[in-house]
């Protein structure tokens, strides 16, 4: 144990819960920080210690992981009042894993260094099962020795790891990687739901088309939540519009047209409007069958 490094985390929701439970069954010394407490319980349980303030928890660590909802939440838990970079010693690493701004990561990398610190941004991908399973790829930034410091958390927490450049290179890779997902969601939800309108018995077609041509991840497990009914988040739409506004916003500032991502993000905030932000993504199908004035039944 003394050997480890002391670990601060900030940030115990769908999917840092788990990421941090996987860092403190190997075997390092936890403190935590969430808004609501009771979310973190699972790692007081089993001996985490507990701060008010991320400046405490920084102050308590030698790396800080955040992984919050919003890059104005990112802002603030590190750049903030009572924030890491208060109470991060000369030395100390923050590594935010939110998905967020690449300028915002770029700026913080920035404050970091005038403290004497190093900032590193990783935001993930897999949803909640991947950090269930530790199966997370994690698409990194910042610099080579912070990268090779932290590369045996990142092990224990993800299967597939890239160090993606500088400061701001893993958002830009995992803004990237949401301009796929959007298109995978509207090809695997309309595919579905054509299927469904065509009569098809919709779990044994799916059962084929996974093996096939067309077969992905993404078809295989969202495939069979959607043919369930099951909307529950493994991502929320909340949180994926606003990954669709970063991804805008890059987009714009790179002079750059992508129109798919455009409508994904106005489909999703209808379903905002309608009370849908806390379902998982998969749940746009239902959005797709109103469209039609019909509706997604369950299959089995």
């Amino acid at each position: 144990m003394a050997d480890k490094m002391r670990i601060g985390w900030i940030g115990t929701g769908v999917m840092g819960l788990s990421m941090a439970g996987h860092l403190q069954a190997a075997g390092y010394p936890l403190t935590v920080y969430n808004r609501t407490r009771a979310k973190a319980d699972p790692l007081l349980a089993k001996g985490a210690q507990w701060a008010d303030t991320p400046r405490e928890v920084a102050a308590n660590s030698d790396v800080v992981f955040t992984i919050v909802s919003y890059p104005r939440d990112v802002e603030s838990v590190i750049l903030g009042e009572n924030g890491v970079l208060q109470g991060l010693a000369s030395g100390g690493l923050v590594c935010d894993m939110s998905t967020s701004s690449p300028v915002l990561a770029e700026r913080i990398a920035v404050a970091a260094l005038q403290q004497g610190c190093v900032a590193m941004d990783a935001p993930v991908t897999g949803g909640d099962i991947g950090a269930r399973n530790a199966t997370l790829s994690i698409f990194v930034g910042g610099d080579k020795e912070g990268y090779e410091k932290l590369e045996p958390c990142f092990n224990v927490m993800g299967k597939s790891i890239l160090h993606c450049g500088a400061a701001g290179f893993g958002q830009k890779a995992k803004l990237a990687n949401q301009v796929a997902i959007s298109g995978v969601m509207f090809s695997v939800c309309e595919s579905c739901f054509f299927a469904q309108e065509a009569g098809l018995d919709v779990a044994k077609w799916l059962e084929l088309v996974v093996q096939g041509a067309a077969g992905s991840k993404a078809m295989d497990t969202l495939g069979r939540r959607i043919l369930k009914q099951d909307f529950d988040p493994g991502f929320f739409i909340n949180h994926f519009i606003k990954d669709l506004g970063l991804c805008l916003d890059e987009c714009r500032r790179m002079q750059i047209v992508l129109p798919g991502i455009g409508l994904a993000e106005q489909l999703y905030r209808s379903m905002q409007a309608r009370g849908q932000g806390d379902q998982g993504t998969q749940a746009l199908i239902d959005c797709l069958a109103t469209l039609s004035g019909k509706q997604w039944h369950a299959h089995s």
